[in-house]
């Protein structure tokens, strides 16, 4: 039987916190600027866009603490069970003076009106514990979730690079505390389910993923919430009501990472920023791609099972794993099965999956050296942007140079990310020549109707989708004209 309390516990800057009146939607912004009068973080976009409301926030994951940018304003305060939530107001330097982070934005005229800029400090202050000296493309990479309307960048980017001749960060507090809060946070382990609230103002925190199935058995309809960037924008812009809420970013359980016989299974609450290190290594291609997906700190809370289970045409992971050939487990209560993932999405906003069902994992199939893979993300900016479309290609030649297998897949371009069956029928047991890749382009409108919104029209959208595939033609028989590009290689 599992034990059952009712409240939350977690660690503010220095404080213990116990909480047992939150409710399912109240954010962690919220928490911090109405209830604790910690005002340095602000809400800019309440959308995770803008970057001025983030916060660090530490968790134990395989018996370490680790620091992550979040956005506070779409981060649910029930979500922070258990973790170390670290504001702008505990930065602090030697004796009197100011944090090397801040200091540095001073001293390089980072900020102007200064609304963005506590979140600018937070997103270097994290760089800056994990990377002290790092390169103008870390920077950038680091930044890509705070927006700035008035300083401009260049300012910015020059404190970072300065903020290590202002203090070592072995010496920062985190850094000489990290054991002590290691041990705190490890004492409010105790194994329990949490339950707080009932009906309209219901939330659970499951003990395990064991518990998970058991509490969806007698609570289906009730929201999964993992890491809310798209649940957070429910509340704050549709006004939703999503109780009874589920928040299962805690299940360690759920963040397991496995390979076995050339496949690998990722666990539904792994992160986005947890999934790159390991899918950049094996699929190149999937790293960059993850990248451009949000801000690093929506990277950090985003998961790659709430990307698939939210079942969005646009979102950026089904595609490629669908040209991939991978598949998905659902469970529901101690019962499990699996399919193919294109399967699993049947119609605009609608999934198979059950009452009471959850995605548990998705399963990849790695391309040998012999398989040629890539995905391409379409957007109006290169940066944080959602995507207009995304195409993803995995091909493999037979020894005459004709098509031996290809799948081919797309987000943007229907009600559901969709193989492109036409398109790869037009060009399975052809030469892969030109003249080919030419011919099966017609077979496009047999597969997409795409519509027009705010984010492209269907004549974009439809001709961007061929031009993709032209690309990865080129890029796999050695053109020679450059296909992206960079102003650091270029540089």
């Amino acid at each position: 039987m599992v034990e059952v309390r009712s409240h939350i516990r977690f660690l503010l800057n220095g404080d213990d916190i116990t909480l047992s009146d939150v409710k399912p939607d109240e954010t962690l912004l919220d928490y911090l600027r109405l209830r604790r009068s910690l005002r340095g973080s602000k809400e800019g976009c309440a959308e995770g866009d803008c970057g001025a409301c983030t916060v660090l926030v530490g968790r134990l994951s395989g018996g370490g603490l680790v620091y992550e940018s979040v956005n506070g304003c779409i981060r649910f305060l029930a979500s922070l069970e258990g973790c170390h939530v670290v504001t702008v107001e505990h930065l602090n330097g030697q004796g009197d003076s100011l944090h090397p982070v801040q200091q540095a934005m001073v001293d390089f005229h980072g900020s102007q009106c200064g609304f963005c800029t506590p979140g600018f400090v937070m997103s270097l202050y994290s760089l800056w514990m994990r990377t002290p000296e790092p390169s103008d493309a870390a920077i950038e990479k680091a930044l890509q979730g705070n927006l700035c309307r008035c300083t401009g960048y260049e300012a910015i980017i020059r404190a970072a690079r300065a903020i290590s001749s202002y203090g070592k960060s072995a010496n920062d507090p985190l850094a000489l505390e990290r054991a002590a809060i290691t041990a705190r946070l490890s004492a409010l382990r105790d194994g329990a389910r949490v339950e707080i609230g009932s009906g309209k103002e219901r939330l659970v925190i499951p003990a395990d993923v064991d518990d998970l199935a058991d509490i969806l058995v007698t609570s289906p309809n009730a929201t999964i919430v993992s890491g809310s960037t798209d649940v957070g924008l429910w509340v704050t812009k549709f006004m939703r009501d999503i109780a009874p809420a589920v928040f299962i970013g805690n299940l360690e359980g759920l963040r397991i990472i496995s390979e076995t016989d050339g496949v690998l299974s990722i666990g539904a609450g792994v992160s986005y920023t947890e999934a790159h290190a390991v899918l950049s290594r094996h699929v190149p291609a999937l790293g960059a791609l993850i990248d451009r997906i949000g801000g690093e700190q929506v990277r950090n809370m985003g998961t790659i099972g709430g990307n698939i289970a939210n079942g969005s045409p646009i979102g950026d992971t089904p595609p490629p794993l669908i040209a991939l050939g991978a598949s998905v487990t659902l469970r529901k209560g101690g019962e499990r099965r699996t399919l193919d993932l294109e399967d699993f999405f049947i119609a605009y906003g609608k999934q198979d999956r059950a009452p009471g069902e959850f995605v548990e994992a998705v399963h990849v199939p790695l391309p040998g050296a012999e398989v040629k893979f890539a995905a391409y993300k379409v957007t109006k900016r290169r940066d944080e942007d959602i995507t207009s479309t995304l195409g993803a290609f995995r091909l493999e030649l037979a020894h005459d140079g004709t098509v031996a297998a290809i799948r081919i897949a797309y987000g943007g371009m229907a009600a559901t990310p969709k193989r492109a069956r036409a398109v790869e029928a037009a060009l399975l047991g052809k030469p892969w020549t030109e003249e080919t890749v030419e011919a099966a382009l017609a077979a496009y409108a047999e597969d997409f109707t795409p519509l027009t919104d705010m984010r492209a029209s269907a004549e974009y959208r439809a001709l961007a989708g061929r031009n993709l595939l032209l690309r990865f033609f080129a890029e796999t028989t050695g053109f020679a004209g450059p296909l992206t590009i960079s102003r650091y290689k270029a540089a």
